[in-house]
């Protein structure tokens, strides 16, 4: 193994959270940053154009290309599971919406002994690295690095959408990031002018030209290296060889809830017996490591209409794709301009829910699965993902080869009450999409199909139709139980000079999309560490 250079810190992760850490922690022009990306620069055009997300999604050069075993409340499929890598990390292929989830969220966690990070301690971090295109206000920033923009696209569907969600009593709404994300309307985006605004444009750009900032790419992580109790490095594989980085004050995992787990339990910190079943000796058995996955998991439902424009139609010939072509080409808008979901609503799933526990993502277009061919009729998707699932899976070695995949097990549907609320989600998107504003396009389901009825054939129909989206957390979770393996400070238990800082971190799973809820991680982090 080739030794290699050290640093103040190393950070194992160049995505959403990693590269908000590069740039806070090296801003002060002297503390020494190495950022290790297993995947390569930002630089394949299909990552910049918000329409791109269909070929970043399932290619090697940016997606890890995972996928989740067999999944029991899928009808026992096994789904693609994506994640970024490439500079950027996932915030390079996701869905560009912002959103911060709900005030409850975080005061949840504070409740569980977890200061600092109740909503009116995480809402100055967030505003803090905000560029709001309407400007600052008590709820927004401006002049920071992540750009928030509006949607450069309207769909004639979708706004009658909005129009039949508030004839069922939700309430219409500009922004979902005020607290309370109870309404409906379009969504907000990281978008600068109709092009991806991603954590390597925001973060990293700015800070590659500072010498005490060295950004590795093509470099995945094995393992971290130890000194007794104390983590002091990190081996990653380059251009055929294993070569080490070493970190004089810290070692920070930003690779992800997938990758930052994985990498703990090829470095013996795990599951005793997950390491031992793979010959992988245990340095410390931490039970928490691997565990508490939770994802959103989206119901598909879809609905043919006439007399009214959708994708299927105007991208269902070459005329068609040209003419998207050209609009984005001449004004970066159109649909090429689009995020995966434009439409957004929060709701309940019943009427003693104290805050929203449903999350639409409502789209001018059907297909099949994700990344196929649009269906030949004009139609539309109304998707809706329970926020709060009760059901928690795992990400577990199954080899002692680093390079290996994982095991990915989300085990959606896996409980009873998450069963309810899947069969409550078909119900309500059916009475909306049954009031008077969408009656004019005669709206027919077709997914899951009005045939299915009762609790326990719509929950079973909503895990035939239904994936992830993409939203994975909780796998190396904080808490102030000994059990957590992380403490509020995001410090692995029992191991000195450790952090894992991402969406692993988190206790509980947000109440909406999680690429803004890791930067305030990150952010938080990064004052933490400088003890400000």
């Amino acid at each position: 193994m080739e030794q290699g250079d050290t640093f103040d810190y190393v950070i194992v992760g160049a995505g959403s959270a990693g590269a908000v850490l590069a740039n806070r922690l090296s801003a002060d022009g002297k503390t020494t940053v190495a950022l290790l990306e297993a995947g390569g620069p930002d630089r394949y055009p299909w990552i910049h154009i918000p329409v791109g997300y269909l070929y970043c999604i399932g290619n090697p050069v940016t997606d890890w290309g995972f996928k989740t075993r067999v999944e029991p409340g899928l009808g026992d499929r096994s789904i693609l599971y994506p994640r970024g890598r490439t500079l950027g990390g996932s915030s390079s292929i996701n869905g560009m919406i912002y959103m911060r989830g709900q005030a409850a969220d975080y005061d949840g966690w504070r409740q569980e002994g977890l200061t600092g990070w109740g909503w009116e301690d995480v809402l100055p971090l967030f505003k803090r690295a905000e560029d709001h295109v309407d400007g600052p206000s008590d709820m927004h920033g401006a002049g920071g690095e992540w750009r928030v923009e509006r949607p450069r696209i309207s769909w004639e569907i979708l706004d009658k959408f909005a129009l039949a969600a508030q004839a069922v009593g939700i309430p219409a709404t500009r922004d979902f990031n005020t607290g309370t994300n109870e309404g409906v309307g379009y969504f907000q985006v990281n978008q600068r002018a109709g092009w991806r605004w991603n954590t390597s444009k925001a973060f990293l750009r700015p800070a590659r030209d500072r010498a005490n900032l060295r950004v590795i790419s093509h470099a995945p992580t094995r393992r971290l290296l130890f000194d007794g109790q104390r983590a002091c490095g990190v081996v990653f594989f380059r251009d055929g060889a294993e070569h080490c980085v070493r970190a004089r004050a810290e070692v920070i995992l930003s690779a992800g809830a997938i990758g930052s787990p994985h990498i703990l339990q090829h470095s013996g910190l795990g599951p005793a017996e997950v390491l031992q079943a793979q010959g992988i000796s245990v340095r410390r058995d931490m039970q928490g490591v691997g565990r508490n996955l939770q994802d959103h998991l989206q119901i598909r439902c879809a609905f043919k209409v006439r007399g009214v424009p959708t994708l299927n139609q105007q991208a269902g010939s070459r005329l068609g794709k040209a003419r998207i072509a050209w609009e984005y080409a001449i004004h970066r808008r159109g649909p090429m301009s689009m995020a995966p979901s434009q439409l957004g609503a929060f709701a309940r799933s019943r009427k003693d829910v104290a805050t929203p526990d449903l999350q639409y993502h409502v789209q001018p277009l059907s297909l099949q699965a994700f990344g196929g061919a649009l269906d030949p009729f004009p139609a539309f998707t109304a998707s809706v993902c329970n926020l709060r699932p009760e059901s928690r899976g795992h990400v577990h070695v199954v080899s002692p080869r680093p390079e290996a995949a994982p095991e990915i097990a989300p085990n959606y549907l896996a409980t009873e009450g998450d069963r309810l609320t899947a069969a409550n989600a078909i119900r309500l998107t059916r009475k909306i999409v049954s009031q008077a504003p969408l009656e004019a396009y005669a709206p027919q389901e077709f997914r899951p199909g009005p045939e299915v009825e009762g609790d326990g054939p719509l929950a079973e129909a909503a895990g035939q139709i239904g994936t992830t989206i993409f939203h994975p957390v909780g796998t190396v979770r904080m808490g102030s139980d000994p059990d957590a393996p992380l403490d509020g400070q995001l410090r692995l238990r029992g191991v000195e000079g450790l952090r894992v800082v991402d969406a692993s971190a988190m206790p509980r799973i947000t109440s909406g999309n999680t690429a803004a809820p890791t930067m305030m991680i990150a952010e938080r982090a990064a004052d933490l560490i400088k003890g400000a």
